[in-house]
């Protein structure tokens, strides 16, 4: 039993932030272009998978729905974070810590049975084609939908009210945003309720997807190795997005797992900084860019919209001007040549 001097928390410190002077203000212009870039870009797939018939298939709807978590996940962190970098004083109440950690934890959670979904959705679709479309029916896409974003809800709720009953004996979180465990960490009261709960949790929300990932995918890989070269580059081009956002996020997680249960004080504190904010910010504009240029229907629709169309269109206007010039001055050169002669 840990028996210390608990008293009420009104407010965190988050302690991570080191004073660079004016560079903050570099820092907060690259955020910002990030977050807006990262919005922007989940907005324009979550518009043209709802707006394109053609894309109201299982597949992009899962998509969809994980575009939507990113807006979510970005929402959470970037506001406060963008707060937090022009301001002296890193101080978040008590609420607005909980309500953070809340967010980025669903989130998190929401991410990773999403991706298990849309592994178990490309294993029927590769595997049993014949039976793809009376397994992956509209009611059973919107309850694979809702079951992600429920599960990660509910446990969340319960998380956040273990932590919340806490007596805390401190009040500095070593991070730039607040999370769950270095909360916990601040407890001077029996954390093993909290700490056997968070472990079914990780296994649940971590392992048991990437238990369910890796099955989908061995069973994909038997596939591709029997089929031929035309089938394998067709499969190539649809699972390879899925695998690289399934690394990229694996990779930022387990990294902010072994941070926050080891001392990592040897490392430099930016490292540190940097890696605790990978999981959270790389994915957010990684998706995007993955599934809009290796997906070619997608691909399709964004290269006949107005933006790209012009762009391409200035870009060809440009390029006919320069060799226009560049006729025009050769003629001209050799006209003096034999003016000269």
């Amino acid at each position: 039993m840990i028996v210390m001097n608990s008293t009420p928390t009104s407010y965190f410190i988050l302690s991570a932030y080191i004073d660079i002077g004016l560079l903050k203000y570099v820092v907060f212009v690259f955020l910002l272009c990030f977050y807006i870039l990262s919005m922007f870009s989940n907005l324009l797939l979550i518009v043209v998978i709802c707006m394109n018939r053609s894309l109201h298939e299982p597949m992009y709807l899962f998509l969809c729905s994980l575009f939507v978590n990113e807006l979510y996940g970005a929402t959470a962190l970037f506001p406060l974070l963008l707060t937090q970098v022009l301001s002296d004083v890193h101080i978040l109440p008590r609420p607005l810590c909980f309500l953070q950690l809340y967010c980025l934890h669903t989130y998190g959670s929401i991410e990773y049975v999403l991706l298990g979904v849309l592994s178990y959705d490309r294993y029927l679709a590769i595997c049993c084609p014949l039976q793809y479309n009376s397994r992956m029916t509209a009611s059973t896409i919107s309850r694979l939908v809702a079951a992600a974003y429920s599960w990660g809800t509910i446990t969340c709720i319960i998380m956040i009210c273990l932590s919340s009953s806490l007596k805390l004996c401190g009040n500095v979180i070593q991070k730039v945003y607040c999370d769950n465990y270095s909360v916990v960490r601040l407890a001077c009261s029996e954390t093993n309720i909290i700490n056997i709960y968070g472990l079914i949790i990780t296994f649940f929300n971590i392992l048991f997807p990437l238990v369910l990932i890796l099955f989908s995918y061995i069973k994909i890989l038997l596939i591709c190795l029997s089929g031929c070269k035309q089938s394998r580059k067709k499969v190539y081009s649809t699972c390879m997005p899925h695998l690289v956002s399934l690394i990229n996020y694996s990779f930022g997680v387990s990294f902010e797992i072994v941070q926050s249960r080891f001392n990592m004080t040897t490392m430099p504190i930016t490292f540190r900084i940097f890696m605790s904010l990978y999981w959270l910010t790389i994915q957010l504009l990684l998706n995007p860019l993955m599934y809009g240029f290796y997906l070619s229907k997608i691909r399709l629709i964004l290269q006949n919209l107005p933006l790209p169309r012009l762009i391409l269109e200035e870009r060809c206007k440009l390029d006919s001007h320069l060799m226009s010039s560049r006729r025009t001055h050769t003629h001209t050169h050799t006209h003096t040549e034999l003016t000269v002669t």
